[in-house]
């Protein structure tokens, strides 16, 4: 008996390749770059599951182009480059990878409020560039961390990690999130929750950790970032299109706000003639939340798990789109 087709749409960490070996018939894109839309539009006529990536684009033509296809698996949380209602009107489950990243990216989070609170990145150029000669009393000051107010922006697992951390610096923390946690939750985790309006006026530090949808999408805009204090610092870890590019730059700019930390951008990769890569109060890293050895690996071992129960017919252990389980009974 043939073993079922699998394309892989980039090399992955050796923990999900390991599992997949002798369960099914593996292509890897080995290219640094995803493949091209042409190249999946190929590959797909003729495989029976598919692990991409959120650079991946699968949209409704594209599976109706897969007649063979039985799951799709991402390794990712988000999945927002997959048309979920063309694949569930198919009966074709989709994965995900949920929970694993969240300490990571928390970290992440973290590093990124440090380094643009303290100029790090400014600091290091400085120094890299020749100009340092002597202590200066003005030189590069930054805010405070400890004692300051934290604004969390969606309170899922991430944004609770990130509170988590903001402890030990003993801050203010404000929460925003489409529904109110369990007072419980709130005591055990010390924070505030608050209207959107309300943390966006009294945070000196705003991180973003909103799922990226049509009511998500420039969540942060020009009105939001009147709003803001101009000595508030913005912090990115979740999607790029949840903040305006145009908006961002024009805040930073004109001094509305005092600088931003981004780990995704709109679009991604940011474009190299960005004005946004023209502020040097801006911090930007290469969408590298979850890149951890031990995260990554974690998640391509879930993303071949996924994929291993959608290609035997079994429920994937995290499915975005249960739906179609009811369908086939």
């Amino acid at each position: 008996m043939s073993l079922p087709k699998v394309f892989v749409t980039r090399r992955i960490p050796d923990a999900g390749l390991d599992l997949l070996q002798n369960r099914a018939s593996i292509e890897i894109w080995t290219e640094r770059q995803p493949p091209p839309y042409k190249v999946l539009q190929d590959k797909i006529r003729d495989i029976d599951g598919l692990l991409c990536l959120l650079t991946d684009r699968i949209d409704k033509n594209l599976i109706e182009l897969g007649t063979s296809l039985k799951v799709i698996s991402q390794m990712a949380v988000g999945y927002d480059n997959i048309d979920v209602a063309a694949a569930t009107a198919r009966g074709i489950p989709i994965g995900n990878t949920p929970g694993v990243l969240t300490e990571a990216t928390a970290d992440l989070t973290w590093a990124l409020l440090m380094a643009a609170s303290r100029k790090i990145v400014e600091a290091e150029r400085f120094v890299r560039e020749g100009r340092w000669q002597t202590w200066e009393p003005m030189l590069l000051l930054g805010a405070d961390v400890a004692g300051a107010t934290l604004g969390i922006v969606g309170f899922g697992r991430i944004g609770q990690a990130v509170a988590r951390r903001a402890k030990g610096f003993d801050m203010r923390v404000l929460y925003w999130n489409r529904h109110r946690c369990e007072i419980g939750l709130e005591r055990e985790l010390g924070v505030e929750y608050a209207s959107f309006e309300q943390l966006l006026e009294e945070s000196d530090f705003v991180s973003i950790h909103v799922a990226l949808f049509q009511e998500t999408y420039y969540l942060f805009d020009r009105p939001q970032f009147d709003s803001m204090k101009p000595s508030a610092i913005l912090i990115n870890t979740a999607r790029g299109a949840i903040v305006n590019p145009d908006a961002l730059y024009d805040a930073i700019h004109t001094g509305k706000i005092a600088g931003a930390a981004l780990d995704v951008t709109e679009p991604e990769p940011i474009l190299p003639d960005s004005p946004l890569l023209s502020l040097p109060n801006l911090l930007i890293v290469p969408h590298i939340g979850s890149a951890s050895i031990k995260t990554r690996s974690q998640m391509a071992l879930m993303a071949a798990q996924n994929l291993i129960a959608g290609l035997q017919g079994e429920c994937l252990p995290n499915c975005v789109n249960p739906e179609v389980y009811e369908r086939k009974q």
